[in-house]
């Protein structure tokens, strides 16, 4: 089968600036036929907005954090396309509060609101994708280096996403045989709406910029083109791997 009668379901598309963007608008122009997902009604007028710009892709309504959204988008996806080859998981959520001061004042809800929105979210969504992956397929989420290394302020974040990237290993190995492959792109930082609730974004940027051997912050394009190398076939050898896509900034030892 062709790229060009591949199927993927992207979630997390909040505005513009969103990284699911970045990654719909790459995967259109590489043939997909999408299904994007908003969380809520807040952010559908926008979305909708967005979707219309990719002829073909269509809009669904989709909350992560209740598993009868979930059940509910994909009986909808499955009466629709029948199979899928691709899904981007471009969903993470903490408290603005958990973001803020030290990490070991993280409250137990907070700690349960970012790994239930942040990880289990992807648990959820690719058990409920596996199914309708007849012919193998890929999936990729998204991540950040504040996984494996301490960054300041993003606290519950990072222990989430060191919990993302793990269940992305455990998630290969699972689906492995089904010839579905699950990756992690850990990009480097970016403004988005998730974004901004981080204290001190904007030190974040600066200093990357300075410390990564290219001098830049990466741009959302950038990501979204390596989203579609994973999910095409020139990724079909890669599965249960991080790949950094943040100008080499994790190189670096200082």
């Amino acid at each position: 089968m062709s790229d060009t009668q591949k199927t993927a379901v992207i979630f997390g598309l909040a505005n513009k600036r969103s990284i699911a963007w970045a990654i719909a608008q790459k995967l259109h122009a590489a043939g997909w036929r999408l299904a994007i997902t908003y969380q809520n009604e807040r952010l559908e007028q926008e979305a909708k907005d967005l979707i219309a710009d990719l002829p073909g892709a269509a809009g669904f309504m989709c909350d992560v954090s209740f598993d009868e959204q979930i059940a509910k988008l994909f009986e909808e996806l499955n009466s629709r396309y029948g199979v899928l080859h691709g899904l981007v998981h471009s969903v993470a959520f903490a408290p603005a509060e958990e973001l803020q001061g030290d990490f070991f004042n993280t409250t137990r809800e907070g700690f349960r609101i970012a790994h239930d929105i942040s990880v289990y979210s992807l648990i959820a969504v690719a058990r409920a994708a596996a199914p309708m992956m007849t012919s193998g397929g890929g999936i990729v989420t998204l991540t950040y280096y504040g996984a494996e290394k301490v960054v300041p302020r993003y606290n519950v974040m990072g222990v989430a996403k060191a919990a993302l990237e793990a269940s992305v290993r455990y998630l290969a190995n699972d689906f492995g045989p089904k010839a579905i492959r699950v990756n992690a792109i850990s990009a480097g930082p970016i403004k988005t709406l998730a974004a901004r609730g981080i204290s001190g974004l904007g030190d974040m940027l600066k200093s990357h910029a300075e410390r990564a051997p290219m001098k830049r912050n990466v741009d959302p394009g950038e990501v979204g083109a390596t989203a579609a190398f994973l999910l095409s076939e020139a990724g079909s050898g890669i599965t249960g791997e991080t790949i950094y896509v943040d100008c080499g900034y994790n190189i670096m030892g200082f």
